[in-house]
């Protein structure tokens, strides 16, 4: 009898539908709420995602999983309840979740130590605070939303269980089999192919606790660089280097292929799935590993052939998820962090109107400490070579070795982000909010922005960060980042981007408090009195049980007449 392996997860959520994600052992057909889907297979793997059509709206409903007319959700004596679908247009505020940087590791110590008592200590996991919240409150307090922007597992950094993994099957496999080039393989501590990453996968969403708030609460995801590796993306060099590792591809490939399974299929509309070839070829059933490795293998020579951006509307706010990721154009000296086609869409979907607050979520944060913005800017000019040829190979390294990557490292595209928000920030038709939600950098802050010299701006425009959700600084890393935060550090760093005559910003910005390094998870409430942001974090000492506890909390203002 088939089981479930991995979910349910519920993903899309409009008014009226849903989709609900699943992983079995073996092909069957996925019955949720009367509609049901076949599996589909990838490299010995089984998937469905099922389409439940014609809810109520600002309906809750109670739903089973049901594999070939057999109950396998909720699991048997399980303690958090029954799993729920609520659709929107209900009339309570929108409370949208969100963070990034997760890695698995057991809830117990020593994991749950901090990175100076023991080397595998990752604290406390944010999202487990979370969970214990909603268990213990109704469900009209419960987010309609999670969104999870960024790394959510991390293909470069094992936990001890998946590495044990890795290693016997490295050493039960000759290297031919891991690899179509010359029989290098991966490194032992990060995974190598689609069958590694789906152990990544299983490990991160396989806890009790976890698959409940993930069967109950619809989520939307992006990915970062350690869902592929550290780093991905960063410029030219940094790709053609390793381009050169006879295992990358195959790396690349199976990272792909594994993210559009497991995080792009649920990130779509009944009606926007409909316009993807490859899943209307899949959900029909059978074997298609062909089919999914080659539109991988596409994505990952192409670059910019896929879009993986998209569009969320829930009432009158309008989510956009942009790839900050996999569509760069990193030739120097048109660096962009969006492909064109992709950034217009982008323009496309804000220019549209017709939403009261805007979230723009991007895996990088926008606005950063003035210090790192100004050198990341300084970074990128000096590596196409405005202080010469001779200082493009040592800026390049600085590059690769500090992580100059976000958006101010592309700085065109910084540029156009900024005028597309300070543009829609403005006029008589502007929302009352615009917020920037970011993860990646490993603290949380929320800065206010203002546009100078731009007149009529009417909208409230916020950079709100919060990272990780489990994966925290050590103390030293926090200190040097709290220095990049300093007045000092600005204006050293303002002083080297105007030597190298990078870009400067048409915006300015300040931050509402000093950074917070925990673990922790953001909830944006967006209500007819303003907007409201949270952050919370949890501490190592209840480990037993995770609450949450209040560190940065941030107020809109009701819009200017």
């Amino acid at each position: 009898m088939p089981q479930l392996l991995l979910g349910p997860l519920l993903r899309y959520v409009g008014e009226t539908e849903a989709t609900l994600w699943v992983e079995t052992s073996a092909p069957c057909t996925v019955a949720v709420l009367g509609h049901e889907a076949p599996t589909f297979t990838v490299l010995g793997h089984h998937y469905a995602l099922v389409v439940v059509q014609g809810l109520e709206p600002g309906s809750s409903s109670e739903y089973t999983v049901e594999l070939d007319g057999n109950e396998v959700w909720p699991l048997p004596g399980g303690s958090y309840g029954p799993s729920v679908l609520r659709t929107g247009g209900h009339p309570e505020p929108l409370k949208v979740v969100f963070g990034s940087c997760r890695v698995s590791s057991p809830d117990e110590p020593p994991f749950t130590h901090t990175r100076e008592e023991h080397s595998h200590g990752r604290e406390v996991d944010a999202l487990a605070g979370l969970v214990n919240r909603m268990h213990a409150t109704p469900q009209h307090s419960w987010p309609d939303l999670l969104l999870l922007v960024g790394d959510q597992v991390y293909a470069d950094i094992l936990s001890p269980a998946v590495h044990e993994r890795v290693s016997a099957r490295r050493g039960e496999q000759s290297p031919d089999t891991l690899s179509e080039a010359t029989g290098e393989i991966a490194p032992e501590n990060q995974v190598a192919d689609f069958e590694e990453y789906t152990w990544l996968y299983n490990e991160s969403w396989q806890d009790e606790s976890l698959r409940w708030l993930l069967s109950t609460v619809s989520t939307a995801m992006i990915f970062d660089d350690h869902d592929v590796h550290d780093d991905w993306n960063t410029s030219a060099a940094w790709v053609a280097d390793m381009r050169r590792r006879p295992w990358w591809r195959e790396r690349l490939v199976g990272g792909y292929a594994t993210y559009w399974i497991y995080q792009h299929l649920g990130n779509c509309s009944p009606a926007e799935l409909e316009h993807d070839a490859l899943w209307r070829l899949v959900r029909e059933g059978g074997d298609h590993t062909g089919a999914v490795l080659d539109f991988a293998g596409r994505a990952a020579d192409e670059v910019a052939g896929t879009r993986w951006s998209y569009r969320r509307d829930f009432g009158r706010t309008r989510l956009i998820v942009l790839d900050s990721r996999a569509g760069r154009q990193l030739k120097e000296g048109e660096r962009t962090m969006l492909s064109e086609d992709e950034m217009q869409w982008v323009e496309e979907q804000v220019r549209e109107g017709g939403y009261d607050d805007l979230l723009l979520a991007t895996s990088l944060p926008w606005l950063m400490a003035p210090a790192l913005h100004h050198l990341e800017a300084w970074n990128e000019a000096v590596c196409a070579g405005a202080w010469g040829k001779r200082m493009r190979g040592p800026a390049e390294w600085v590059r690769q070795v500090v992580d100059l990557e976000h958006w101010a490292a592309f700085g065109r595209s910084f540029a156009r982000l900024t005028d597309l928000i300070g543009e829609t920030a403005s006029g008589p038709d502007a929302p009352r909010t615009i917020a920037v939600l970011s993860g990646d950098v490993h603290h949380a802050y929320v800065a206010k922005a203002s546009f100078p010299g731009r007149s009529g701006v009417r909208s409230e425009v916020i950079q709100a960060v919060c990272s990780p959700l489990r994966n925290p600084l050590s103390k030293k890393e926090r200190m040097i980042v709290g220095m990049l935060h300093s007045h000092v550090a600005g204006l050293i760093g303002r002083a080297l981007s105007r030597l190298a005559r990078a870009r400067r910003p048409r915006v300015r910005w300040g931050f509402t408090q000093k950074p917070t390094f925990d673990n922790q998870v953001a909830t944006l409430v967006v209500a007819p009195g303003g907007v409201r942001l949270d952050i919370e974090k949890t501490i190592p000492a209840d480990w037993e049980h995770p609450i949450l506890h209040e560190s940065i909390s941030w107020h809109g203002q009701a819009q200017q007449a």
